[in-house]
């Protein structure tokens, strides 16, 4: 023990750890093993809240249970609402992707959380013979149900600012909807011309499929709600007493303010990864109908010369180091980016929870990693697309109007009032002579000027009425 360090024991042996450090050997050693991505847990605030809460509930759980006197109880429960509040945070420095199931990840909350409530108890750091990481702050513990339970909590905290930002990008394409309801335009089938709609139409859709996919996400969410806290290493609930899982439930569910269940068979529970691929399917079904609405958004204001040129995405930054003047789509390139993104991730969870083997899935470390990764870039992507693009677009209404009277798929709308037969005989005269097929039917008589108007308006044409 030097002023500088204090010199910590565990299975291997003894080694120094930085006397301010809270953590404690466990947590050198995982630091040494497990260079991998150079992203700490701590990039992961929701999980460090979630495994304060899980480490507060067991600590009332154990106290319940007269495993542990009040004194000690007090200080973890106290350490970890410090740590729920944002303090030591950068304290959690394993690396986010490790071997050992989240054991690594487990012993550095522990040894956080004991060397604080240490303090708080009027102890110095490291001087486990008072409060120990593992005899007290992990009691009744295993990483096998506080990692899951952790996990699990801190992915519906998530969800839940996914589905805010989700919001955010519905209500901005629903006001481009309103705004656009009355602009015609020409709806594209194999990007070939089809018939008429609105533009609002168009940007209605966008709004629909997001809110729909919120309510999916709500349903998949749902899952996370069932724990195996007081499973212990396999499920049969070794080394914690009779009545811990319900208390520890019961406390957990107090502190996240989370209507948190027990699993049923909490042996099938610890090594069922099943939930995490369910959201993750439903994260990639999001990134999926999301990319695809980028798509869209690029494909229309292609230009502005030699493009569709429908629509414009607001200016946000020059597009090229070599050509004047271009601006590019890079809000909707980087949300496609990020759908790229889910859609390996979504691999990468598959693959993991397949890889688990009898009684435990070890891999539950990079199922964290993508599935946090997936739900903060998509919200992120979701609040930018909303506020540095979508609010911004505007329409092209002549471009728009002129593809209307010039395409060939109007006559569709005119084929019920003229004919099948003369419409086709429009359809290749105006083919042929690239004239407006409004203009042919005038010539032709077939339909008087006023008629023709009533029948060509948004509302007629686009079936926006009635």
């Amino acid at each position: 023990m030097t002023a500088d360090h204090r010199r910590e024991h565990d299975l291997l042996g003894d080694r120094d750890v930085p006397s301010a450090a809270y953590w404690g050997i466990h947590t050198l050693r995982a630091t040494e093993n497990f260079p991998i991505t150079g992203t700490a847990i701590s990039a992961y605030p929701h999980l460090i809240n979630a495994l304060a809460a899980v480490k507060e509930a067991a600590a009332r759980a154990n106290q319940d249970l007269g495993l542990l006197p009040a004194e000690q109880a007090d200080a973890i429960a106290t350490a970890c609402q410090e740590v729920r509040g944002g303090r030591l945070h950068d304290e959690f420095v394993v690396d986010v992707i490790q071997g050992g199931a989240g054991t690594s990840t487990n012993m550095n909350a522990n040894e956080v959380i004991a060397n604080r409530a240490l303090e708080i108890m009027g102890h110095a750091k490291g001087d486990y013979a008072h409060l120990h990481p593992n005899e007290h702050v992990n009691l009744s513990q295993s990483t096998n149900d506080v990692y899951p339970t952790a996990l699990k909590v801190a992915t519906i905290t998530s969800v839940q600012g996914l589905r805010g930002a989700m919001t955010v990008l519905a209500e901005a394409f629903a006001a481009k909807a309103e705004e656009f309801r009355d602009v015609l335009k020409m709806g594209r089938t194999q990007l070939q011309d089809a018939v008429p709609m609105t533009l609002g139409q168009e940007f209605s859709t966008y709004a629909v499929m997001l809110e729909e996919d919120r309510s999916r996400l709500a349903e998949a969410a749902l899952l996370m709600h069932e724990i195996n806290l007081g499973a212990t290493a396999i499920g049969t609930g070794l080394n914690a007493p009779a009545g811990y899982a319900e208390a520890a439930r019961r406390h957990l569910a107090a502190i996240t303010g989370l209507p948190l269940v027990t699993a049923v068979n909490l042996v099938e529970a610890t090594q069922d990864c099943g939930a995490f691929v369910h959201l993750s399917g439903v994260l990639k079904r999001i990134a999926v109908k999301l990319s695809k609405s980028c798509n869209d958004l690029r494909l229309l204001s292609s230009g502005p010369r030699a493009g569709l040129a429908e629509i414009n995405l607001p200016p946000v930054q020059a597009g090229s180091s070599i050509m004047p003047g271009k601006v590019n789509p890079v809000i909707p390139e980087v949300v496609n980016q990020v759908a790229f993104e889910i859609i390996g991730n979504d691999v990468t969870i598959t693959m993991a929870a397949e890889a688990g083997q009898l009684q435990l899935n070890a891999f539950e470390p990079v199922i964290l990693h993508s599935l946090s990764e997936s739900i903060t870039h998509l919200g992120a992507a979701c609040r930018t697309l909303a506020e540095r693009c979508v609010s911004g677009i505007t329409a092209n209404t002549e471009t728009l109007g002129a593809s209307v009277e010039n395409s060939i798929g109007l006559v569709t709308a005119l084929n019920p009032h003229i004919g099948y037969a003369a419409a086709t005989d429009i359809a290749k005269e105006a083919l042929a002579t690239g004239r407006g097929v409004a203009e042919l039917v005038l010539e032709r008589g077939l339909l008087p000027a006023d008629r023709l108007a009533a029948l060509l308006r948004p509302a007629e044409v686009a079936r926006t009425t009635g």
